[in-house]
């Protein structure tokens, strides 16, 4: 599943980050880490952008760039 796909209110935890070094670098760093829980605070009209809460912190990224981000369910992530 891709970060994209998520909806207001629903939460994931980050298995991939795929794209060029340049995008993984950058959204790496703002903490779009393996294993780390995202939730979605807000689909803007027609989802670009989207906010997301990860490490405590509110970032929108662009609905191309969160379908770069690989997720799964946290009770998938519990399972594991």
């Amino acid at each position: 599943m891709r970060l994209s796909e998520l909806k207001t209110g629903e939460r994931g935890v980050i298995v991939k980050v795929i794209g060029h070094s340049g995008f993984r670098k950058r959204i790496i760093e703002m903490g779009f880490i393996k294993g780390k829980t995202v939730e979605v605070l807000l689909n803007a009209p027609l989802n670009d952008p989207i906010k997301y809460k990860i490490l405590g912190y509110e970032i929108s990224l662009r609905h191309r760039e969160a379908e770069m981000i690989e997720i799964i369910s946290e009770q998938e992530a519990k399972e594991q």
